[in-house]
């Protein structure tokens, strides 16, 4: 398929799309849309940025569109309520006048006004897994209509611990149903809840998923202790375009974003303390341009999905090695070319090569004049294709990509949080 043109949607639909300036799909929406609008299960892996959620949605606005049976035939599941917000805009941005608006139940936002969108009669509801369970419970919503099931970010949705609260919630969907998986990863409890969940169903792979997208420029820093703030300001003045930079807490995150903000910076932030009109502000600003930088923990990782990025700075290393994927996947969408700078010390270093050895990549060194180090000044990563680095502390076979290693989950703390702030 090399345009839109060319799917079975109604004609309004195809009209909305050009009006929106939707005209060639990427590939996996090529491969989603027409085996979606024939009603099969599917089940698809990608990389972030390639246009997996309008792949989902035109097949569910075009069901909806060819029936008017009230209540909600549609549900879409994602891990933040950032993404949920998007996905809820986008659909509100390509839906007809006489179409109902889409409605949104996720946490920190009031509960009234969820529930009115509902009882007002949306048929498309974006929800978080915690807070649907939530109102579930208390008979707020009824599902028993619902005819397509979304899970978008599954792997992100159990990594967060919402593995209970979404069996909860398929639990009491009707049992013939459509269902659609999105994810970026497919192992271990993912593939279980896919063979729970899904009939028959046609599987989609688009490149790795476990590695950064080759459009986006790998480059890391070593710089001294307290080197990171000029460090920061010469990657800005150097690199043009919108910049989203990552902090491991919440306080570095504040720290950050008044820094620049001092020196002339404009800049936002977003981290779990901030209420979610302050995300909502935040993020809003940074898509239309009032904030030239965004500054974020880990919620904004998958949670943001804003065009043009043109570069992501890890200010400090990920606590979990997936989460380098999803930070970086930030930039180079959708074809488009990106850059994601690592600042790390010397102390450091042996984190970064595991980091490199984990996810089987390589990143370039760069010093603090721009000049790439040379290669016998690093310790060679498994990719190297090196029979044994005794010397340097670890040994490996020889191979191009190391065996992957166990996967990394969140901490029950970390799940609790991440459960209270969706």
């Amino acid at each position: 398929m090399q345009s839109f043109s060319e799917l079975t949607l109604s004609p309004s639909l195809k009209e909305r799309l050009i009006a929106a300036k939707f005209s060639i799909p990427t590939p996996v929406q090529a491969a989603a849309i027409p085996q979606a609008l024939e009603g099969k299960d599917v089940i698809a892996t990608a990389q972030t940025g390639t246009g997996k959620t309008l792949a989902f949605l035109l097949p569910i606005m075009e069901k909806l569109g060819q029936s008017q049976t009230p209540g909600i035939a549609a549900l879409i599941l994602v891990p933040t309520r950032e993404l949920a917000m998007q996905v809820v805009a986008q659909y509100n941005a390509l839906r007809s006048k006489q179409s109902q608006p889409a409605g949104l139940v996720v946490g920190g936002l009031p509960e009234g006004r969820q529930l009115d969108a509902i009882r007002k009669g949306a048929r498309l509801v974006v929800a978080t897994p915690g807070r649907l369970e939530d109102y579930l419970d208390r008979r707020l919503v009824s599902l028993s209509g619902v005819k397509t099931l979304v899970l978008d970010e599954a792997d992100r949705m159990l990594d967060m611990g919402f593995l209970p609260a979404i069996r909860r919630i398929v639990g009491v969907l009707p049992r013939e149903r459509q269902t659609l998986c999105f994810s970026a990863t497919m192992e271990g409890a993912m593939a279980q809840l896919v063979r729970d969940y899904t009939r028959n169903p046609v599987r989609l792979s688009f490149g790795s998923t476990t590695k950064p997208s080759e459009s986006v420029r790998l480059q890391a820093f070593e710089v001294p202790e307290n080197g990171k703030p000029d460090m920061l300001f010469n990657l800005l003045d150097k690199e043009s375009g919108r910049c989203l930079i990552f902090s491991r807490t919440k306080r570095g995150t504040e720290r950050i974003a008044k820094n620049l903000n001092r020196q002339g910076i404009n800049a936002a932030m977003i981290h779990g303390d901030r209420s979610q009109s302050q995300r909502t502000a935040a993020l809003a600003g940074f898509q239309r341009g009032q904030y030239r930088v965004l500054v974020a923990t880990d919620v904004a990782a998958r949670g943001i999905h804003v065009q043009d990025i043109a570069h992501v700075i890890n200010y400090d290393l990920p606590d979990v090695a997936e989460n380098f994927i999803h930070r970086v996947g930030r930039t180079g969408r959708a074809g488009e070319r990106g850059v994601a700078s690592t600042l790390f010390l010397r102390e450091q270093r042996t984190d970064l090569f595991q980091l490199e050895r984990q996810l089987g990549i390589k990143i370039e060194r760069i010093s603090a004049n721009g000049q790439a180090t040379p290669k016998k000044d690093r310790v060679p990563v498994a990719s190297d294709r090196v029979s044994t680095h005794q010397d340097r502390g670890f040994i490996t076979r020889d191979h191009d990509v190391p065996a992957p290693g166990p996967r990394m989950t969140r901490l029950p703390g970390e799940i609790l949080q991440a459960q209270m702030e969706s």
